[in-house]
């Protein structure tokens, strides 16, 4: 019986995983957002108590301006338009693609992977049935003989 419930069912159980990962990583997606947005509110709360900011930091660091501090103990990094390309790209890339070190295959149980082939379908269906059928023919109640 279970192999056949099975064997009709795959399909069905195989969905279940997928949008049960696609959930996990909406949830990640979710989680990595509000993140961003904490900390861009932070950023932004902190130009409106310093507009300063943006003439003495934020100006030179995007425009590649020399800074006009003489604050020698500071470093201003200078990056590589592919530097930042590449940056960009890894900030702007989806977090763990099939979730945490997992693919895609590797979300569902191996038995259902090697169940869901067309061939072992059909063939646990065709098992299934004649399990059935053995069991309503040897297993059917004896009535008794009128004599």
């Amino acid at each position: 019986m279970v192999s056949l419930s099975s064997s009709i069912l795959c399909g069905e159980l195989v969905q279940y995983y997928q949008r049960r990962d696609l959930l996990t990583r909406g949830q990640e997606s979710v989680r990595r957002y509000k993140s961003l947005n904490a900390e861009y509110d932070i950023l932004l709360k902190t130009l409106e108590d310093d507009p300063n900011l943006i003439v003495e930091r934020l100006a030179p660091a995007t425009f590649g301006v020399d800074p006009n501090t003489h604050d020698s103990n500071t470093v201003y990094p200078r990056a590589t338009p592919e530097q930042l390309a590449a940056a960009r790209s890894a900030l702007m890339a989806e977090p763990n693609e099939s979730g945490p070190g997992r693919t895609a295959a590797q979300i569902m149980p191996q038995w259902l992977s090697r169940a869901s082939e067309p061939r072992r379908r059909l063939m646990l269906f065709v098992c299934g049935v004649v399990l059935i059928l053995t069991s309503f023919v040897c297993f059917r109640p004896v009535r008794p003989r009128p004599e």
